[in-house]
């Protein structure tokens, strides 16, 4: 490990290396939260609604961190969230990822927005987790599923909170557009971070050649820099509960569907055949001062009663953090922010010391709770907040 790597302490330590490395337009896009950032940050604040309870003198000298989903059992009970266009934050980002996530044992998502084909990320030292944007039609909708099954992948995830793009004034005011638009003051952008320049943009380009967006569709996409195209954000309006039935009968393996905040919304969707959800607010950056996955958490949990299992993702940056979820009942948690930042400032081995980091503080507080097995985490370890134990007994 370099000495740059051995200086991160902790998840957010990256995100600060990696302002210092991606330029302005990619570390907007990134970054990015919706509008005033009020669901990022509620996201963030409802970790501190719940306290630990721990027990002492337990014999915490063996502690288990498996975790079974969907038929699988990985090594610890977290996940790399889809997150597109990483192959811009880090040379071929996209593989990084994925064998990051494969030699350390969790699954990686990858996104409907990356740049790297799907054929070339699944696979044994890939992953057979795919996401998707559905395409606006029946018969586009079939094309994609037929070529992800092709592919290899064992787990589709529809995300289900995009019928429009969110507000771009935060992706403008940073010169962020999907494609990027050449223009000075872009190439600007690019030279004063010499390092992401030549170690991946323009070691990008001559290895491998202009990046695509190459997943969205059945067919590859339009270029990530281009002066007049537009990416295609149409048809999805109209999407509804018959599109993902119609996934559901044209679809082989499991079906997860992220996005779930509503119980009424989890009910449906496991009556339509998903067999997980993941509750999510889309990392805070689709419609603002919306409710924190943590906060509904409970609530779809018993709105689908056990019958499938339940994800979560949402400015989850500490092993405490991911501890609560679980204690509260979720079956996993998936990570993205801080698994970009990760692989672009350090690579494979910058999103294996994030991995490493979040796994040490897992195992160290499951210690320091008096629990040696994720089964044992209960709502029996976790307190209310004062604050919000106060505002319950509120008349």
């Amino acid at each position: 490990m370099t000495r740059r790597l051995e200086r991160i302490l902790n998840l957010d330590d990256f995100e600060h290396a990696a302002r210092r490395h991606l330029p302005r337009p990619l570390l907007g896009y990134v970054a990015s939260v919706a509008e005033d950032g009020h669901t990022a940050q509620a996201s963030r604040d409802a970790f501190e609604d719940h306290q630990f309870l721990p027990r002492a003198l337990v014999n915490v000298s063996s502690i288990e961190l498996e975790r079974e989903l969907l038929g699988r059992r990985y090594a610890l009970p977290f996940g790399i969230a889809p997150m597109g266009i990483s192959a811009l934050s880090a040379f071929r980002g996209d593989r990084v990822l994925a064998q990051a996530a494969a030699t350390a044992g969790i699954p990686m998502i990858v996104s409907g927005s990356s740049l790297t084909p799907m054929e070339d990320l699944a696979g044994a030292q890939g992953t057979d987790w795919f996401q998707a944007y559905l395409p606006g039609t029946p018969e586009q909708v079939e094309a994609l599923l037929a070529r992800v099954t092709r592919a290899g992948f064992r787990n589709l995830v529809i995300t289900v909170d995009f019928a429009v793009p969110p507000n771009p004034e935060t992706h403008r005011r940073h010169g962020f557009s999907s494609p990027l638009r050449p223009s000075l003051r872009l190439a600007w952008d690019g030279l004063v971070r010499p390092r992401w320049l030549f170690g991946t943009f323009l070691r990008t380009i001559i290895q491998d050649g202009m990046p695509h967006f190459e997943n969205n569709a059945a067919t590859r996409g339009v270029a990530v820099l281009s002066r007049n195209v537009n990416r295609d954000f149409s048809g999805r309006r109209h999407l509804d509960w018959s599109t993902l039935a119609h996934v559901r009968r044209h679809w082989p393996g499991n079906l997860v569907v992220k996005g779930i905040l509503h119980p009424d919304d989890a009910r449906r969707a496991v009556a339509t055949g998903a067999d997980g959800l993941i509750v999510s607010n889309h990392g805070g950056r689709q419609l603002d001062s919306t409710v924190a996955p943590l906060r509904m958490l409970p609530e779809v949990l018993d709105a689908v009663e056990g019958n499938v299992p339940v994800m979560i993702d949402g400015g989850f940056r500490r092993g405490s953090h991911v501890l609560k979820a679980l204690a509260l009942g979720a079956d996993f948690v998936f990570l993205g922010r801080p698994f970009n930042y990760a692989a672009s400032v350090g690579g494979q081995a910058g999103v294996a010391r994030a991995v490493q980091l979040l796994a040490e503080e897992i195992e160290r507080n499951m210690a320091l709770l008096g629990v040696t097995r994720l089964a044992e985490l209960g709502r029996e370890q976790l307190r209310p907040a004062r604050s919000v134990a106060a505002e319950n007994q509120a008349p």
